[in-house]
């Protein structure tokens, strides 16, 4: 803080020559010691930024190398992870592909049961229309010799 010659003059005419010069030295040295502690407390800071981004700079390094162990650590994960399912998807297709080998060994094996089911079927069909055609023959055969001998009692 500057003192002024008109401050330093009204100091004298209230307190005394002695006592202003007193006062006005006091606020000198106050000053100094204020100026001085200003440019200590800015060196700390200076020294306290600089050891803080020295600080946040090996945070950083540390951090980008604990980053990098835990990518290379998630792809060798993913990469043991995708070997197991293309294993277990190769052992899924692989017991599918039996499975179909089961399942169409099965159908075939239906499918030839069904058709000696449907020939056996079909004989007995055959059968059965031979029969009719048999007792058909009878019918007509008796029903015809009944209208000859009714013809033949009935003039």
């Amino acid at each position: 803080m500057a003192i002024t010659p008109r401050l330093s003059h009204r100091l004298q005419e209230t307190l005394g020559a002695e006592a202003a010069e007193d006062l006005v030295t006091w606020m000198h040295d106050m000053d100094a010691r204020h100026a001085a502690s200003q440019d200590t407390i800015r060196a700390d800071i200076a020294e306290l930024r600089t050891e803080t981004d020295a600080g946040l700079t090996r945070v950083r390094q540390e951090m980008d190398a604990g980053l990098a162990q835990v990518r290379q650590e998630m792809d060798a994960g993913l990469a043991q992870v995708r070997q197991e399912m293309d294993t277990g998807l190769a052992q899924v297709r692989q017991e599918m592909r039996a499975g179909f080998a089961a399942y169409d060994t099965k159908l075939a094996a239906y499918h030839e049961d069904m058709r000696v089911g449907f020939a056996h079927l079909e004989t007995r069909f055959e059968r059965r229309f031979g029969d009719l055609l048999k007792w058909s023959f009878v019918f007509w055969v008796g029903a015809v010799g009944a209208v000859a001998m009714l013809a033949k009692v009935l003039p």
